[in-house]
């Protein structure tokens, strides 16, 4: 059982911490926060999921700083998740599931940590939340995005207020703001590399302004305004295969450059790595229903692997400690949504789960 702490008052020592590997010292669980604010529905706020991505923390400690002598214009819930990785500096630690996988809805409902995230989406629940964030950072080189998993207008108008790029994604489930959905509206903020003060301040900037929003409801989102992406493929290096960016003698040897391509259009044969001599190995891309697709994606000619088809990846990072505990990339396809298309789009995937 991991306990979970539940407290209302800031604890001492938080609005000082330098290091996300200290907070263990103040919080040595993972902790809900409730703090008081104007007579309105809360905002909630979940940060450090993945214990080496920081700049959650830091934003909502900018914002408690803030407001230290003043009352908050809305209530707010803090849920600092993965202390015990964020001790280590580590995403996740050897023999933990990704806490972003374990939220209700993901596979494995059984385990401590889908227990834990059962227990506090109950909490936050009884709250009615207004909406709700999950911050993140990222390992490579992307752009500061926003990522919802439904495409209505209060989904697409939270989004907006964090920025013009926005991602629509169905996989992987057991992560927050699904869970969150059937709730509020609910975001994943995605804010570049970790210990970078700009994606500190992007994060508190969107907070503070959601803490002064009305509503989400009765603002028209001009489609116009953003630029939507659907995921339609998560690619993995299967255990059984060995890769790398530097070693020759590893059956798939990735390509270091490609970082710099996610979020960019790239055409139809655009080498992702070399195969070794004699090796079978290749990508695993499995689409949202969990369908393995590579050959729909990519082909091999020779010892190369190259994209089949013009495809947008994202998330690509040269961390091969990442790349094991979670994927390689997600590949993505430019969606022009209007009104009537979200619609279509959201009846088309209800249908495809029943």
């Amino acid at each position: 059982m991991i306990p979970l702490i539940e407290i209302n008052e800031i604890p001492e020592g938080l609005l000082r911490l330098k290091d996300a590997r200290d907070l263990h010292l103040l919080l040595p669980h993972p902790t809900l926060l409730y703090l008081k604010g104007d007579d309105k529905a809360p905002l909630f706020v979940s940060v450090l999921l993945h214990g080496n991505e920081d700049a959650g923390l830091f934003a909502v400690q900018d914002i408690l700083n803030k407001y230290q002598e003043r009352r908050l214009p809305r209530p707010l819930i803090i849920f600092f998740g993965n202390v015990y990785a964020a001790k280590e500096g580590q995403r996740r630690l050897d023999g933990q599931p990704d806490y972003n996988r374990v939220w209700p809805g993901c596979e494995h409902e059984n385990s401590k940590e889908a227990r834990l995230m059962r227990k506090v989406v109950r909490r936050v629940k009884s709250y009615e939340p207004f909406a709700s964030i999950d911050i993140h950072n990222n390992t490579g080189k992307n752009p500061h995005y926003g990522c919802i998993n439904s495409l209505r207008d209060d989904f697409l108008y939270l989004a907006s207020l964090f920025g013009r790029t926005v991602v629509y994604f169905e996989t992987p489930t057991g992560v927050q703001s699904m869970a969150l959905a059937e709730h509020c509206p609910a975001i994943t903020v995605e804010c570049g590399k970790p210990h970078v003060a700009h994606g500190v301040e992007h994060a508190s900037e969107f907070i503070e302004t959601l803490l002064h929003l009305e509503d989400l409801e009765h603002h028209h989102i001009d489609h116009r305004a953003v630029d939507a992406y659907h995921t339609v493929a998560t690619v993995t290096i299967d255990a059984s295969h060995s890769f790398s960016f530097t070693d020759k003698n590893a059956e798939i040897r990735l390509l270091s450059e490609l970082e710099d391509d996610n979020f960019t259009e790239l055409p139809v044969g655009t080498l992702f790595a070399h195969v070794r001599a004699g090796s079978d190995a290749r990508f695993e891309a499995r689409d949202d229903k969990g369908n393995e697709r590579f050959d729909d994606f990519f082909t091999i000619e020779g010892d190369e692997i190259r994209l089949k088809k013009m495809m947008m990846p994202a998330m690509i990072t040269l961390d091969e400690r990442v790349i094991r505990q979670d994927c390689f990339c997600y590949l993505m396809e430019r969606i022009d949504v209007d009104e009537d298309e979200a619609r279509e789009v959201e009846r088309v995937c209800m249908m495809a789960e029943t």
